[in-house]
C-alpha cells in the first residue's frame, strides 16, 4: 500500500456514518498531590488539585469516530441523575447524536480515578449491571428497527454493564436478518459475553482477550494463530483483528488468510482507548467503502497516534497525514 492511496483512503472517511451501540460510561478523574498519610488508616491522602471528566466506553468510541471527521450516532443507557446530564453535554460537545435511553433505577455508569503524581491511587466504580429490562429494550428496539438500514456499519461496544447481553442480540441479529442491505457488525469484545458474538463480521480482541476466548494463553506467531481458529470454531464470525500492542495486527480475514500488520506507533506512553480507536477507524474506514486490509492498516495508525498521547486521546486525519509522513510505508506479510 502505497501512501498516495493511504492519503486517498484517510479522504474517504469525512461524513461516513457509524452507529455505535452499548455501554456509555463516565470516566471521572481526580488528580492531585500527596504530602501525608491519614491518621485513619493506612492510606495516602490526595489533595485534589483538578478534575475532569470524559466519555467513557461506548461514547469513547463515539469520540474516535467524529475526531476522524466521521458522523457517530450514539445508543446507550444512562442513569436519570447529573452524572447522565454530564454525558449528555460532553457527547453534544464531541458532535456526537445519541439515543440514550433513561433509566431511574441505576445510577449512569461512573469510573472514577483517584491520581496522585501520575500514579493512580484508587478507582471507583459506580455501576449497575444488570441487563436490560423489557421496557429499556422494547424502547431500545423502537429507534433501532427503522434506523438500522440508515447505517453501513453498527458497533457493539461491548464493557460488561449489561447493555449487550443475550435478550439485545437475539432480537438484534433478526432485525438484521431482515434488513435489505445487511449492514456489518464489529463487536470489542467482553470475555464473559464471548457467546453472545455469534456471526458477527469482524470481532477485535487484543491477545488477552483472545486467549480468554480460545482457552489458552497468546503471545507469539503461533499462539495467535491457534487462538484465531479456535474463535472462528466458536462464534463462526466471519473475520477477526487480534490486536498485539507493540507487535502489530493480525487480520484474519476468514480462516484461511492471515496477515500481520506491523505496529506504526513512534512512541508508546499509555494504551488507553487504543482499542476504541481501532475498533472505531476500522468501521468508519468500512462506511466509506474501503476494503477491510485498508481499514487495519488504518487503524494501526491511528492507534500509533493515541499510544503516543497520555489518557484516552483520539487521532484525527491531520494526525493520520503526519505519522504517515513520517514513518516509512507499511510492509504486510503474510502469515
Amino acid at each position: 500500500m502505497t501512501r498516495t492511496q493511504i492519503h486517498e483512503a484517510i479522504g474517504s472517511l469525512k461524513g461516513q456514518k457509524v452507529m455505535i451501540v452499548g455501554d456509555l460510561m463516565l470516566d471521572h478523574y481526580m488528580m492531585g498531590g500527596v504530602d501525608r498519610i491519614s491518621p485513619e488508616a493506612p492510606v495516602p491522602v490526595v489533595r485534589v488539585e483538578k478534575e475532569s471528566s470524559l466519555l467513557g466506553g461506548a461514547g469513547n468510541v463515539a469520540r474516535n469516530i467524529t475526531a476522524l471527521g466521521g458522523e457517530a450516532v450514539l445508543v446507550s443507557l444512562i442513569g436519570n441523575d447529573e452524572d447522565g446530564e454530564k454525558l449528555n453535554r460532553l457527547c453534544d460537545e464531541a458532535g456526537i447524536r445519541t439515543r440514550l435511553i433513561r433509566d431511574s433505577e441505576r445510577p449512569t455508569t461512573k469510573k472514577t480515578r483517584i491520581i496522585a503524581s501520575n500514579q493512580q491511587v484508587v478507582r471507583v466504580d459506580q455501576e449497575h449491571a444488570a441487563p436490560l429490562d423489557q421496557r429499556e429494550l422494547d424502547e431500545l428496539f423502537s429507534f433501532l428497527e427503522p434506523a438500522v438500514n440508515e447505517y453501513p456499519v453498527i458497533i457493539l461496544s461491548d464493557y460488561g454493564k449489561g447493555f449487550i447481553c443475550q435478550a439485545f442480540m437475539d432480537r438484534f441479529m433478526a432485525l438484521l436478518d431482515t434488513c435489505e442491505k445487511r449492514p456489518l457488525v464489529l463487536v470489542d469484545p467482553k470475555t464473559v459475553n464471548y457467546d453472545l458474538y455469534k456471526g458477527v463480521d469482524l470481532l477485535t480482541p487484543n491477545t488477552k482477550e483472545a486467549g480468554e476466548g480460545a482457552g489458552f494463553p497468546v503471545k507469539e506467531q503461533s499462539s495467535v494463530l491457534r487462538a484465531g481458529q479456535a474463535l472462528f470454531d466458536r462464534l463462526q464470525c466471519n473475520n477477526l483483528l487480534i490486536t498485539m500492542s507493540g507487535d502489530g495486527m493480525a487480520l484474519f480475514e476468514g480462516r484461511e488468510t492471515v496477515r500481520h500488520i506491523p505496529t506504526f506507533a513512534r512512541k508508546v506512553f499509555d494504551v488507553t482507548g487504543a482499542g476504541d480507536t481501532v475498533i472505531a477507524t476500522v468501521a468508519l474506514a468500512l462506511s466509506s467503502g474501503l476494503d477491510l486490509l485498508t481499514a487495519c492498516t488504518l487503524a494501526n495508525y491511528a492507534a500509533g497516534v493515541v499510544v503516543a498521547q497520555v489518557g484516552a486521546a483520539t487521532a484525527t486525519p491531520d494526525d493520520l497525514f503526519e505519522v504517515i509522513e513520517e514513518l516509512p510505508e507499511p510492509e504486510v506479510s503474510v502469515w
